[in-house]
């Protein structure tokens, strides 16, 4: 597949990702959903082993604007390098009362996307970890340990970008209360 037509791809994919992530899973404007993405997948390599640095950019971009057009927050998970840390805009840090950690995402070191993302945020910041309203994880990541509980599995009509495995999830309230209870 060509440059041009990858790109295309990922954009529109994601779009369609995040479309569906905030319409079936309600968010609301603030609410975070996370992107794990290995371009080694995208690529049609193996993870952690055929890095694309290239891809970095137009993957953390796209997220960044598919999120924008909802008014949710975009935030990027590193690899088991950084501990599976998380790239977001230090305001949304801030506002979450998460941990900061001291790091800079590189793409040998974090990852192409989250270090791509690093250079596009106004003023990135590193989180230890975040329990985000959704996520969407690309290549087979384990963004999961990202995601509030509950997390409810969704499907959208492409299941790939490039050669990577496409997979979402969106967190709903637990039940509890048993037979008596009474949901929404």
């Amino acid at each position: 597949m060509d440059t041009a037509s990858l790109t295309s791809e990922i954009r529109a994919t994601l779009r369609a990702a995040v479309d569906a992530l905030c319409t079936a899973g309600r968010l609301a404007p603030g609410n975070l959903i996370v992107l794990g993405c290995s371009t080694s997948e995208v690529a049609g390599g193996r993870i952690g082993k055929a890095s694309v640095p290239e891809l970095g950019p137009v993957i953390a971009q796209a997220m960044l604007d598919a999120c924008a057009a909802h008014g949710v927050h975009a935030a990027f998970q590193c690899c088991e390098h950084l501990n599976r840390a998380v790239v977001m805009e230090r305001s949304v840090l801030r506002e979450r009362g998460l941990t900061q950690v001291a790091a800079v995402p590189q793409p040998k070191a974090g990852g192409s996307v989250p270090a791509a993302a690093w250079k596009l945020l106004h003023t990135p910041a590193l989180a230890m970890a975040v329990q985000a309203e959704a996520a969407i994880d690309v290549g087979d990541t384990l963004v999961g340990m990202h995601i509030r509980p509950v997390a409810v599995p969704l499907r959208i009509d492409t299941r790939h970008i490039g050669g990577a495995n496409l997979v979402m999830a969106y967190s709903r309230l637990p039940y509890i209360g048993g037979s008596r209870a009474v949901y929404e």
